[in-house]
């Protein structure tokens, strides 16, 4: 029965599975279905889910109670109607509201389920730029050097593109229709949650012999990855809620604002006092005949004290706030997907944002050359083109470096080291140029003339393609390559070829990549080399500038490579090739032994030039993150890239200001390393702080608190090589340790988890799917729509959610203490004051307009909001101002009431038109002496309730003395009640703006 139960909710154990090419009948089990889904409901669960999220709170259940009471005859004050349609009106409201977001987010996720993709038959392919759609064995490809690329940033973060290749015995095939006539099966291992690891195998059962080929990988296409060279051919493995992808996420759930939760609070702070006025009252009869009926008359009686009214006011006014938020102009295409919580946006303290496709375009732009003497940037670069063209079309300068010794000291003129710089760039990569049909040129042409119009760059890394654009740029093409040779293109149309006799990758451990080539048109022998400036800064010659510069370049933001160049030869290649293969075959320490003979080259290497890359930033990236500090919002970067790349974006995006030092928290494996570096990381003071996941995860195993302490003291923080779960983390650890708001924001799939986790998630659509934006609580098109949405929307929403709040209260405090000062003279008899249609429209059609338009008030103006962000950091200091409420309401109340019943003359049905109407009028002037901006609605909304009542009164002889409020001595009366209770609110008003004016005041005058 347990695992019946398991099955069908979806939580049976994943397992390893067998999958047959062409053969779906031979499945051993079922699987998800490949979907996404963001609801948090179903069908069944839709209506007892709304009910439970709202009565599992003390405001609903109360109300709930209290209607249930009036079953009870011994209890009922009045109608049936006065307590359960209020109670109706509120439920129907909250759960056509959770309907409506529920049926738009089914649309939106319907939308993304019916992308229509080819299904594994004859023809069924994945074509270029095309994402994944599950997670596959890769089969076949379209590419000649029979691999492909994918770029993996919206699964792990990296930039960096992945190589993948196909199992070797389909890719041999003819074409794709074989792969169903074979019989063949692959075998997976069970779904979890490593995307970086994969174990399998695939076999062909029809060969002679049967073959057998382990896959890792290497051979996988993860879902939400992007097919970035050719077409490929895959078997799906796995799908649904078993993707890497999705297991990687957490399930959606349901967020109660900050602002919500108080107000519960407050409710039962309320309910409190209701108890203790219900008891004084019964105390004060002294507890004679059935008293403990009397305590629940009496608790039923002052039951306004906690008001149903403000439920439906806070949630009519947040659907308010995202329609506002929807309609502004100047943030479009925002979207609101979480109506429940817009108030939060006000209280922000922690932003949470991804780098790739975030804060950047994940758009590589070479911006400078530097050779030590000279720097060329963006717009001399029409001198470097000079160079290069001088270089290979005069005679005397026909590569004149390549016949210099490397120890002759001869001095270089610029356009010789300039083409040196040049050379090298276009030489020491992993590039490969692919040709593709265009419409007029097909590709086999395209690729045996070098079409320009139809080359594109394929490499792992986009740092890689940038630079090999720009040597195209400047007049060095790079036209051809394969596994052993290189072709570039000059100026004037030769082609260069270089024999590629050995490469040395770039590895996170060395920083550096090198390349040693032969020109075949001299037989000179090169190695040049790229890295990062802390690893080359010991491997080029002693120079005075390296340093200098590199510093220079990496303030600015500047991804900052080092090039160099070694002259070898033939000897001296021989000798090295023979100790290279020989500790190439070595059994142990083979890593270690292939490095020491690769080091051994890398000495006194000549420096040529440096190089920086800028990783274009989304627009107004820097104007919104200082936004955002001088609000008080800290900001964390939380990143799958690289260190080093982190750390140029966190620069150049301002994250990190100019006189911010940077903490780079070292590499640590074991409790005592964390302990070290924890240590030397608290020495500093006011510094930001840069942090891989590896080591994050160690800090916070052994020192979670040590280090969570540490890390909210820094300006800011940027955590690298970070997994979708450990992002996740992150948030919730931020959110325990300061219990602070957090706000995640992101672009890809692998920041839903980040994004579902933080109490407000934002969403950017961008280029690369819609994944988070779907899955977020708020979708906006750009990083710096978040600035207004935060600084504009979030404000005006949290201050108009409190001040809506405090006039509810008080409107319910005011009409309890009438009914006090009432019971208390009447000889604490529990009888009501306000009976059947009073109480009800009371707080409905006499006050609900005018108190719900304050949702239109604001205190300044949306432009002075933006330029003075230090006005959203008053917003984080917590004002309890329930006292204060309370005071004046208890004043009010009390004057009303008490001045209504001495100038009363014969009939009871006088106190209660005097008391009643100046109640009404108080509550109108109350509204409009605490407006700060008028708003033609909020006028239309005082007249109109003036009116309602005015009108009503006619149908109200039951309860008042119609022929009475026609008379001067009614009108004078109500007057000067109504005058008398308001003076105080004046002077108060008067006496604050005069001695304690607030920060927004000082602004608007």
């Amino acid at each position: 029965a347990c695992c019946l139960w398991s099955r069908c909710c979806g939580m049976g154990d994943f397992r390893p599975r067998t999958v047959w090419l062409g053969h779906p009948e031979k499945r051993e089990q079922r699987y998800p279905r490949n979907v996404i889904n963001n609801q948090k409901y179903n069908f069944f669960t839709f209506l007892p889910g709304v009910l439970f999220n709202q009565f599992k709170y003390f405001f609903n259940l109360y109300f709930l109670l209290l209607a249930c009471s009036q079953f009870v005859n011994e209890l009922r004050l009045g109608a049936l109607y006065t307590y359960w349609v209020p109670l109706g009106i509120v439920l129907i409201i909250t759960i056509l509201r959770e309907a409506v977001e529920e049926i738009r987010c089914y649309c939106r996720d319907k939308e993304v389920n019916s992308q229509i993709y080819s299904k594994l038959s004859i023809r069924g392919k994945i074509l270029f730029n095309q994402r994944v759609p599950a997670d596959m064995i890769f089969l076949r490809t379209s590419e000649r050097n029979g691999s492909c690329f994918l770029r993996t940033d919206q699964l792990d973060g990296e930039t960096d593109w992945k190589l993948r290749h196909p199992v070797a015995c389909t890719q041999r095939l003819p074409t794709a229709a074989d792969l169903l006539q074979i019989r063949s099966y692959v075998y997976a291992e069970e779904p979890n949650i490593d995307i970086h690891n994969f174990i399998g195998t695939f076999t062909r059962e029809d060969g002679d012999p049967p073959v057998n080929e382990s896959l890792s990988i290497e051979n996988t296409l993860w879902a939400s990855t992007v097919i970035a060279s050719g077409t490929v051919v895959g078997v799906v493995i796995y799908t649904g809620k078993e993707l890497r992808s999705v297991m990687n996420t957490s399930d959606p759930r349901h967020k109660v604002g900050l602002f919500d939760l108080e107000v519960n609070c407050l409710t039962k702070i309320l309910f409190g006092a209701l108890v203790v006025v219900s008891l004084v009252m019964v105390a004060l009869q002294h507890f004679a005949g059935r008293w403990y009926l009397q305590i629940f008359r009496f608790l039923l009686l002052f039951s306004n004290i906690v008001p149903i009214s403000l439920r439906v006011n806070l949630d009519m006014g947040k659907m308010v706030f995202s329609w506002m938020i929807r309609r502004d102009s100047k943030i479009p295409g925002t979207v609101v997907r979480a109506s429940t919580i817009p108030e939060q946006l006000g209280r922000i303290s922690y932003l949470l944002t991804d780098k790739t496709g975030t804060l950047t375009q994940n758009e590589m732009v070479f911006r400078r050359l530097h050779l030590g003497t000279v720097a060329y940037g963006m717009d001399s670069m029409d001198e470097v083109q000079s160079h290069v063209f001088s270089a290979y079309t005069q005679p005397s300068h026909d590569l004149p470096a390549s016949r210099v010794p490397a120890a002759t000291k001869v001095r270089k003129t610029i356009s010789s080291r300039v083409h040196e710089a040049v050379k090298a760039i276009a030489l020491v990569h992993c590039v490969t140029p692919a040709y593709e049909a265009n419409g007029v040129t097909d590709q086999a042409e395209a690729e045996q003339h070098y079409e320009d119009t139809c080359r594109v760059y394929q490499a792992a890394s986009p740092d890689e393609v940038s630079l090999v654009q720009w040597t195209e740029s400047v007049g060095l093409t790079l036209v051809g390559r394969d596994q052993n040779s290189m072709q570039l293109r000059t100026p004037s149309g030769q082609i260069l070829n270089f024999t590629i006799l050995q490469i040395f990758p770039f590895t996170y451990v060395s920083k550096r990549m090198g390349i040693i080539v032969r020109d075949e048109s001299t037989g000179e022998i090169t190695f040049y080399m790229k890295g990062a400036d802390v690893v080359m800064a010991g491997i080029v010659q002693y120079n005075d500038w390296l340093e200098e510069e590199c510093g220079n370049m990496a303030r600015e933001g500047l991804r900052v490579l080092v090039v160099s160049k070694k002259s070898l030869t033939e000897e001296q290649y021989q000798d090295f090739e023979a100790r290279y293969v020989q500790a190439k075959l070595s059994v142990h320490d083979r890593s270690l032994k292939v490095a020491t003979v690769i080091e051994s080259l890398e000495m006194e290497m000549e420096l040529l030039c440096l190089t920086g890359v800028e990783d274009q930033l989304q627009a107004d990236v820097r104007p919104t993150l200082e936004i955002l500090r001088n609000a008080g919002i800290k900001v964390w970067m939380l990143t799958g890239d690289k260190l080093e790349t982190a750390t140029c974006t966190a620069k150049n995006a301002h994250l990190v200001t100019r006189n911010q030092e940077i903490h780079i928290f070292n590499s640590v494996t074991t409790r005592g390393e964390a302990h070290l570096e924890l240590n030397a990381f608290r020495r500093k003071h006011d510094c930001a702080l840069v942090i891989s996941g590896d080591s994050l995860e160690v800090c916070l195993k052994f020192y979670e608190y040590e280090f969570m302490e540490l890390a909210c003291q820094c300006p800011a923080v940027v955590c690298c090589r970070c997994a979708p779960t450990q992002k996740a983390q992150i948030v919730r650890l931020l959110q325990e340790r300061t219990g602070k708001l957090t706000c995640a924001v992101g672009d890809g799939g692998n920041d839903v988890s980040m994004i579902q986790e933080a109490d407000c998630g934002v969403g950017v659509e961008g280029k690369e799917g819609k994944q988070a934006s779907l899955a977020a609580d708020f979708s906006v098109t750009q990083f710096k729509h978040l600035g207004r949405l935060l600084m504009v929307h979030g404000r005006n929403s949290y201050k108009r959610s409190a001040g809506l709040s405090q006039f509810v209260i008080h409107r319910s405090l005011c009409i309890s203490t009438m009914q006090a000062v009432f019971s208390s003279v009447f000889y604490f008899a529990s009888v009501p004051l306000y009976q059947g249609f009073l109480i009800i429209g009371y707080s409905t059609i006499y006050t609900m307009f005018p108190v719900f338009s304050l949702v239109l008030d604001k205190d300044v103006k949306s432009e002075v909001a933006m330029l003075y962000p230090e006005l959203y950091k008053d917003l984080l200091k917590v004002i309890h101002c329930l006292h204060y409420i309370t005071l004046l309401a208890i004043e009010y109340g009390s004057i009303i009431m008490y001045g209504a019943l001495l100038l009363f003359e014969s009939e009871f049905v006088h106190i209660v038109a005097i008391s009643f109407t100046s109640l009404i009028l108080t509550e109108l002037l109350m509204v409009a002496l605490t407006i700060q901006t008028w708003h033609w609605l909020m006028i239309v909304a005082e007249l109109l309730s003036l009116a309602c009542y005015i009108a009503s009164l006619v149908f109200l002889h039951e309860f008042i003395d119609v022929y009475f409020i026609a008379t001067m001595s009614f009108l004078w009366k109500v007057t000067v009640i109504t005058l008398v209770s308001c003076l105080p609110l004046y002077i108060l008003k008067y006496l604050r703006r005069r001695f304690s004016p607030p920060n927004y005041s000082k602004l608007t005058t």
